[in-house]
């Protein structure tokens, strides 16, 4: 990394910054279960008895934001997450099977303090939303906080066929379709922010004094670099035994483990 330099004498003056201040933020270890797939297919075909995960990502997340009237500052947000996934369907288990994707959506609410602002906030950015009265260059927005949503790629934690008598299919079969569900785990990071305007130094502007470089090593060269994996080509040890060994101390550990012959743990027993 470049480091950008100034005279030590030199006084920063103080400059106004807009940022993006974190009020309030929440993590969250959601376990969903019974999340139905919409299928892309019409229904599962008849002939699948087994149905296994082969991946599943978060494609969207529907946030909105909403205040509490009994509380004020704090505000409630929906968020409805879309997943997509993909399944591999079997007529038997050792049967080849069939590719089948699909859709999920799952929902979930939290709720945040945000602060409190009663300032309209007009701005010229043409893609914030407005409505057909409002003029091109000006537009009058809520000042609600922003709520933004960081996850991991889920995981599938069981996927299974069930019969979903209770409702019809949209293909027009019979209401006793089979239907697909999951129990998805999901990591995420809720956080809720405004725009604030804040005072830092400032230094005279500069340029980078790191020198940009092309040359890059051959794949021998950083090859040569990796440290031989030697624990790959040896038998692994029963965990917690080489440190008994080490110590003299063999009662807890099984009779290979205290030397070569099968007798050693016997002969320390008999001592101790």
């Amino acid at each position: 990394m470049s480091k950008l330099s100034h005279s030590p004498d030199q006084c920063p003056e103080a400059v106004p910054v807009k940022v993006n201040r974190i009020f309030d933020s929440c993590s969250d270890r959601d376990c969903l279960s019974n999340v139905q797939i919409t299928l892309d297919e019409c229904g599962l075909p008849p002939s699948v008895t087994l149905v296994k995960s082969r991946c599943i990502k978060v494609a969207n997340i529907c946030i909105t934001v909403e205040q509490v009237p009994f509380n004020r500052g704090f505000y409630s947000i929906d968020l409805t997450y879309t997943f997509k996934v993909e399944l591999m369907a079997y007529e038997k288990a050792c049967s080849s099977p069939m590719l089948i994707t699909g859709t999920a959506y799952a929902s979930k609410n939290v709720i945040l303090y945000g602060g409190e602002s009663s300032s309209k906030v007009f701005t010229s950015d043409k893609e914030a939303s407005c409505t057909d009265t409002d003029m091109d260059c000006c537009c009058e927005t809520v000042n609600l906080p922003t709520a933004s949503v960081q996850v991991v790629e889920p995981i599938a934690l069981e996927t299974k066929i069930i019969n979903n008598s209770k409702n019809p299919c949209e293909c027009g079969k019979h209401e006793h379709e089979r239907a697909v569900v999951m129990t998805i785990g999901l990591f995420s990071v809720v956080e809720l922010y405004r725009p604030v305007t804040i005072m830092v130094p400032t230094y005279e502007y500069t340029i980078p004094t790191k020198e940009c470089h092309t040359d890059v090593e051959s794949p021998c060269a950083v090859f040569d670099k990796i440290r031989f994996p030697a624990e790959e080509f040896s038998p692994g040890t029963i965990s917690g035994c080489s440190e008994q060994i080490k110590g003299g101390e063999c009662g807890n550990c099984p009779g290979c483990c205290c030397g070569s012959r099968p007798d050693d743990n016997s002969d320390n027993n008999d001592n101790s």
